[in-house]
């Protein structure tokens, strides 16, 4: 495919890097400023620069608030049957539509682990998309990480607030059990190897194994030992659940009001 991205900012940068390794497909990156690009990357800074319908896909990975602006100047590069793609948080399809017309428009959420090749992206096509669009470009996402095909944007706003805005809690547990081994007496580096190595380890054994989370998590916990110890402090009254709980439907509300 020949691909245009509107935009090179972090997440669409991070995703380039990734395409750009597989070699299948052409792009530009259209930017007033010239972003560091792979190899083979071909850079302009204004739409008069393309031709007409010169593109196969044309993916937004500008912030929202500019799309209306920008947008309109480069729609006419995308080919008749040539596919939108927006990775823009909050942008809903249907503005993307009042934009670009009764077109093939498909909204992808990613998130930031796009950047090492391990994302997760959430990946909704209108009724305008063909089949083979929707699978060229989920096989396409799949490239950054992991794709998830939904049946609506109100699952895409869902996912959201799981794996879209999930790095973000991930982060901020890291930062508090790396805080609370340096409270034990740990300097920050080893600190930091013995919490990421223990939560890299522990995932990718539930990831190969056929036994429910709880089932593993009693596997590990003997009666009265230490993991247990811990685990009525993690787990008292319910407190974890509910913060995890409240933490993403917070999350999934912000979605929906920011559409």
């Amino acid at each position: 495919m020949n691909i245009l991205l509107i935009g090179c900012g972090k997440m669409g940068g991070a995703m380039l890097r990734q395409w750009a390794k597989d070699g299948d497909n052409s792009f530009t990156v259209a930017d007033p400023v010239r972003p560091d690009l792979p190899a083979g990357v071909r850079h302009v800074s204004k739409a008069t620069s393309l031709s007409e319908a010169e593109f196969d896909v044309i993916l937004i990975a500008i912030k929202p608030q500019m799309i209306a602006d920008v947008l309109p100047d480069y729609s006419f590069a995308l080919k008749p049957d040539g596919c939108f793609v927006s990775i823009a948080a909050g942008c809903s399809v249907d503005s993307i539509r009042k934009i670009v017309g009764d077109r093939a428009i498909v909204r992808v959420m990613p998130n930031m682990a796009a950047m090492v090749g391990l994302g997760v992206s959430g990946l909704y096509a209108n009724d305008a998309c063909t089949e083979q669009q929707k699978t060229d470009v989920t096989a396409w996402i799949d490239q950054t990480g992991t794709c998830v095909p939904v049946d609506s944007e109100d699952r895409i706003d869902r996912l959201t607030a799981v794996s879209g805005s999930g790095p973000g809690y991930v982060f901020e547990m890291l930062r508090s059990y790396v805080a609370a081994a340096m409270d034990l007496g740990f300097d920050e580096k080893t600190a930091r190897a013995l919490v990421f190595d223990t939560i890299t380890g522990t995932v990718e054994t539930a990831r190969q194994s056929d036994e429910t989370l709880e089932d593993l998590r009693k596997s590990v916990t003997s009666k009265n030992g230490t993991t247990q110890a811990g685990l009525e402090q993690l787990m008292r009254d319910g407190q974890l659940h509910s913060l995890l709980h409240d933490t993403v439907n917070a999350a999934y509300t912000r979605a929906v009001e920011l559409k």
